[in-house]
């Protein structure tokens, strides 16, 4: 079929439809009739002799015919035509996100645990957890070991050793005093000649 013939029927498929298509969409509505190269060069010629329209949305084009052929026609059927384009626009980009949402979501489940592996670390954990409770009871059981009695002897020889320590501590200070009267240097000095050591310095305190 010669491309005069293509553009003719094209032109008047337009016409009987008057809504917008794009290549494909009339390459199949003529049962492939004509190549797809043949329709788009039909379009083009269309376009340029301005009997039909072209409007290009996103990578897409669109081609309609031009309303002034027809008598009756009002440019709100062209721009009903156009919210309708934007509105499925919109709807293709919502539709296109929610697919990227739901394969990240894909993708993160892909990465986690799957029941199979669940199900071993969870077996690991209970062959874990006998020993873990017989640790537990063992240092319980240290902890109770010394007797209430051995407990009280023990700070009851503490308490005593404090006690002659303190007064053996209030008689050393004495003794120092006493010396201190005839002695040319101050505590400091005598206490780094002689080799005394004090309790603050040993960090040792009742």
């Amino acid at each position: 079929m010669s491309k005069s013939n293509a553009t003719n029927q094209i032109l008047e498929y337009l016409k009987d439809q008057n809504r917008p298509y794009s290549v494909i969409d009339i390459f199949n509505n003529l049962h492939k009739e004509h190549g797809k190269t043949a329709v788009t060069k039909a379009l083009e010629t269309l376009v340029s002799e301005g009997k039909i329209k072209e409007k290009t949305y996103g990578k897409q084009k669109i081609y309609f015919i031009d309303q002034n052929e027809f008598q009756n026609s009002k440019d709100a059927n062209l721009q009903q035509m156009d919210e309708e384009i934007n509105n499925i626009n919109q709807a293709l980009k919502e539709l296109q996100q929610q697919i990227k949402n739901a394969e990240n979501e894909l993708n993160t489940l892909d990465k986690s645990l799957t029941t199979e592996a669940a199900e071993v670390e969870l077996l690991a954990l209970k062959k874990e957890l006998p020993n873990l409770k017989s640790r537990l009871q063992t240092l319980e059981s240290n902890a109770g070991r010394i007797k209430p009695e051995e407990k009280d002897g023990l700070y009851e020889a503490r308490k005593k050793s404090c006690k002659e320590w303190t007064k053996r501590k209030c008689l050393a200070n004495d003794m120092i005093d006493a010396i201190l009267e005839g002695y040319p240097k101050d505590k400091k000095h005598l206490f780094e000649e002689v080799g005394i050591e004090t309790d603050g310095e040993l960090k040792v305190f009742t």
